[in-house]
């Protein structure tokens, strides 16, 4: 079991993951990352987005992609989780809470105050969580604007 940085050559590995975890969450048609958004958005001078996988055997079989955040009460960054998938198989084995850990250590190292995620209400894994002391934000409601409403109110800011 080895947990890393992603390199350019997992590209296509973690995209058939992304694709696996939106088939998990059952919306496959709403998935439509391919390698080369991905190698854009790691790789690029600045990049908006870092990740790391974790291998069994030799082989991609988990990841997780993530980016900074910045809390205004605490002054400083802290890191959200956009995505964590390990493949069926694998789950158990530790890959998960491995990944959460390199997470948490990028967290540790760099001053972060936080390391935040979303999780559906029906997941399983959110009891895994539980157990790790992740604490539910209930109290907050998750807002989303995307397609043509984001538009709409873009088209009022010209």
């Amino acid at each position: 079991m080895t947990i890393r940085r992603i390199r350019t050559d997992d590209l296509d590995a973690v995209v058939d993951l992304v694709h696996a975890l939106a088939e998990y969450e059952q919306a496959p048609q709403e998935c439509h990352l391919t390698s080369g958004q991905l190698h854009t958005a790691l790789f690029a001078d600045k990049p908006a987005l870092y990740g790391h996988v974790a291998e069994a055997d030799g082989e991609v079989v988990g990841f997780a992609l993530w980016f900074l955040n910045f809390s205004t009460w605490r002054g400083v960054h802290g890191i959200y989780l956009e995505d964590l998938f390990v493949r069926p198989e694998h789950r158990g084995s530790g890959l998960g809470k491995a990944l959460l850990a390199a997470l948490a250590a990028e967290c540790v190292d760099r001053g972060y105050a936080r390391l935040e995620w979303w999780v559906l209400n029906w997941n399983p894994a959110r009891a895994f969580y539980e157990s790790l002391e992740a604490e539910a934000m209930d109290e907050w409601t998750v807002y989303r604007l995307a397609d043509t409403p984001l538009r709409a109110l873009a088209n009022e800011a010209n």
